[in-house]
């Protein structure tokens, strides 16, 4: 018998839920992690007498997850939670706030707040889009999260950049920043479509062809905004983008709220991917993405927080929650097959796997495989709201909430233990946002 193989660490957990295959449950099982990534998934038993851990780790009553993947947010505005918003032009909130307050020290600061409550989350990649993209990128690689940084593209004048070519020739900059950062992946983040101009979009995607980069645009947020777009373009947002030739894969549509039959065409036939804010959609009154007729027709579906003005928490579990009971408001048959087994799977999956592999991260995170990175959270189900979980992935859903996540893990590091963040300094990240808190508090 050969002798155990020497690995960083073995977590073995009551219940591993790895997300692939699809609807799996695994009990009693072990996760070997080296290097950062995952070696071997299999029984206890099996994976100890392989394996020789420098760290053990054992979670006797917790389910072990991927971490989960926010996969659009806008991060730094975090800061300006409770503040009052303008009303609504045109189906969309105003952006004056943000561009108040934009600063280089306010997404940085912002930055490092959600990144903390993100990882007591279970959060490990979130995806951001905001002015000053640098400060965000910087924030995440020292954090060691792992992060897609949109780089921002307008016609109109910013604080960050003057006009398209202005912002381009930034994000070109940036680009040669992080091409090979281990930590941050960049994409184009795009305005909502009554915001850019279609030279600004052709020359956009001439850009991202040249980069082989992924593109993120808010489409179809609120029924307000699609009447807006067909009285001055004569053509709902999804089909002037796809005229442009915009709509392909790697590009990712975030809320989709409002969608006819021809638009939903128009996403299954192009691959595109789509980014459901399920709780900021339905607080805003815009309701939220068809997630049964997207998932139907094999489109990729992740979850994001959207801007935590209207999401509050930066909680991946709840969004996952509030799109698996928005769809039982439908029908949850369409959604996820047999809603007697797939439900709770399908929309942790949406929150996990689904996300990553929209982000473009797929073959990388996401789900519990060997040769991925260790980017892992595991949840107590030992309070009475999880009991008896006779269905783990229920129990993590419907029962568990983001104070019951105990560790988290990326790339086989520790951001969290005993649900204290190692990461960061947590007094520090307080102080930093209590401080934004007077501030804003005074200047509004």
């Amino acid at each position: 018998m050969p002798p155990p193989e020497s690995v960083d660490f073995l977590i073995a957990a009551r219940w591993v839920l790895p997300m692939a295959p699809a609807n799996t449950v695994l009990t009693d099982h072990a996760v070997a992690v080296t290097g950062g990534r995952i070696v071997a998934v299999g029984p206890a038993r099996e994976i100890t007498s392989r394996f020789e851990a420098r760290e053990h780790v054992v979670r006797a009553e917790h389910a072990l997850l991927p971490g989960f993947v926010n996969a659009h947010t806008r991060a730094a505005s975090v800061l300006l939670r409770g503040v009052p918003r303008a009303p609504l032009q045109d189906g969309r909130p105003s952006a004056s706030d943000d561009r108040r307050f934009a600063s280089p020290d306010f997404v940085r600061d912002g930055t490092k707040v959600a990144i903390a409550e993100m990882l007591l989350a279970g959060i490990t990649c979130f995806a951001d889009t905001n002015l000053f993209p640098e400060e965000s990128a910087r924030v995440a690689a020292s954090a060691r999260i792992r992060a897609a940084i949109g780089l921002p593209l307008a016609d109109v004048p910013s604080v960050w950049a003057g006009n398209a070519t202005e912002h381009l020739a930034k994000a070109e900059q940036i680009w040669d920043t992080y091409r090979s950062d281990p930590w941050v992946d960049l994409y184009f983040a795009l305005p909502s479509a009554l915001e850019i101009g279609d030279a600004t979009l052709s020359r956009l995607r001439r850009v991202a062809d040249e980069l082989d980069a992924r593109v993120a645009m808010p489409v179809h947020e609120s029924e307000l905004s699609v009447r807006e777009a067909v009285s001055r373009d004569g053509k709902r947002p999804l089909e002037r983008l796809q005229s442009l030739g915009l709509l392909r894969p790697g590009f990712c549509a975030a809320h989709l709220n409002q969608l006819d039959g021809p638009d939903l065409d128009i996403v299954t036939s192009t691959g595109i991917a789509a980014i459901a804010c399920p709780q900021a959609g339905l607080r805003q009154g815009h309701g939220s993405a068809p997630l049964s007729q997207l998932e139907s027709k094999g489109v990729t579906v992740g979850l994001g927080t959207g801007d935590p003005v209207f999401s509050g928490a930066l909680d991946l579990l709840a969004e996952a929650r509030a799109a698996a009971l928005f769809g039982n408001a439908g029908s949850m048959r369409d959604l996820f097959g047999d809603p007697r087994v797939g439900d709770a799977e399908g929309a942790l999956r949406m929150a996990t796997l689904g996300g990553a592999v929209a982000l473009g991260m797929g073959s990388r995170i996401g789900s519990i495989e060997p040769g991925k990175a260790a980017d892992l959270v595991s949840i107590d189900l030992s309070p009475l709201a999880c009991q008896p979980p006779l269905r783990p992935a229920e129990a993590v859903l419907y029962g568990a909430t983001r104070g019951q996540i105990a560790d988290v893990w990326i790339s086989g590091r520790a951001a969290v233990a005993g649900g204290r963040l190692l990461a960061l300094d947590e007094q520090e990240i307080a102080a930093l946002a209590r401080h934004w808190g007077e501030r804003v508090r005074l200047e509004v």
